[in-house]
């Protein structure tokens, strides 16, 4: 009976980097905004974080999550959006090229990497979702952010 209870299905929102699907944890996410607010610069920050934002009052960090993975610079188009999510009280934005729809997966569809995994640079997958015929890259955010800070 208890493993009804922790095969529940969880809701995940998925962004678009480049034609890469991934996804987080939908209640980690407070808000999405379009990527027309101004990034203040900080200096010496390391590459991936592009600044602050001021949202509501309230200065967050902003990453670009393109250069977080390790791939090309930023483009910014459109769709680009930044997701605000907040971990332990601590809110940080997400710059994703775009955002693509909320999918819930559960324990059964969502395959770990731990076989392939033994690297630091995986810390931050959580598991590879599988539905509707996607496989969707699922990040653990809280290492994600806090990795190398």
């Amino acid at each position: 009976m208890a493993d009804n209870i922790l095969s529940e299905a969880k809701r995940y929102l998925v962004f678009k980097i480049g034609e890469e699907e991934y996804g987080i944890d939908i209640r980690k996410i407070t808000t999405i905004i379009e990527k027309d607010m101004e990034i203040a610069r900080v200096p010496k920050l390391p590459t991936f974080l592009k600044g602050v934002i001021n949202l509501r009052g309230e200065i967050i960090p902003v990453m670009s999550m393109r250069l977080k993975l390790g791939l090309s610079e930023d483009s910014y188009g459109p769709d680009t959006r930044i997701i605000i999510i907040s971990l332990d009280e601590v809110s940080a934005g997400l710059i994703v090229d775009s955002v693509a729809e909320v999918i819930e997966f559960n324990d059964e569809s969502i395959e770990s990497i731990a076989n392939i995994a033994g690297e630091l640079s995986f810390d931050y997958i959580a598991g590879v979702g599988k539905a509707e015929g996607k496989i969707v890259t699922l990040l653990n955010l809280d290492r994600l952010i806090y990795l190398e800070e």
